[in-house]
């Protein structure tokens, strides 16, 4: 499996799973990490860790069916079989999803399809699920179509919503969640 990455911050998720893949766990061969972002940490770190890179955004690209035509080009270029979104900010256009159906996956900040959906997203997500007094949040792998959140769910993880957690603790005990859960999805792919 030939693994494509597309991150706007600070990829987390593409560090744990290319981890992942280094020390053995993982049965894939990391490749490319794209961004919307160019000042993206993710960008520095990939190209650190020997992966192929290439900012990609609306900046380059205005009209959204070039930035699509790019992406996919991109990928293909790269002969990527498989694309995680390691908080993407962005949709995701019609031509790359139809190339890759069924071979992109992301994960979200929460039990899908509860706190999913546009508007939904980082701490934004924590903030709803503490101002709902949760008792349970995590992270979810799912499978990405054209609606936000909306693809299948592939894996989930659980996280308990502690006595006195903040956006930040809870952010910060989810978050670590969500590379695991990862990798545990693309073993079910391989």
């Amino acid at each position: 499996m030939r693994l494509g990455f597309l991150s706007s911050h600070g990829g987390s998720t593409a560090r744990a799973v290319v981890a992942a893949c280094r020390s053995g766990e993982l049965d894939a061969v990391p490749v490319l990490v794209i961004s919307n972002n160019s000042a993206s940490p993710v960008l520095a770190w990939a190209r650190q860790a020997g992966l192929s890179t290439a900012h990609l955004s609306g900046a380059a690209f205005p009209n959204p069916v070039d930035l699509d035509a790019a992406i996919l080009q991109t990928l293909r270029n790269h002969e990527i079989d498989t694309v995680v979104l390691s908080g993407y900010m962005k949709a995701l256009g019609p031509r790359t999803l139809g190339a890759y159906r069924g071979r992109i996956l992301n994960v979200h900040p929460s039990l899908l399809p509860l706190y999913g959906g546009r508007g939904m997203y980082g701490d934004l997500v924590h903030t709803a699920v503490l101002a709902a007094s949760e008792r349970v949040s995590g992270a979810t792998v799912h499978q990405v179509e054209e609606g936000i959140d909306e693809g299948e769910i592939v894996a989930q993880m659980r996280v308990e919503v502690l006595p006195g957690d903040t956006v930040a603790t809870l952010r910060a005990r989810v978050q670590a969640s969500e590379g695991p859960l990862m990798v545990q999805a693309l073993k079910m792919l391989t």
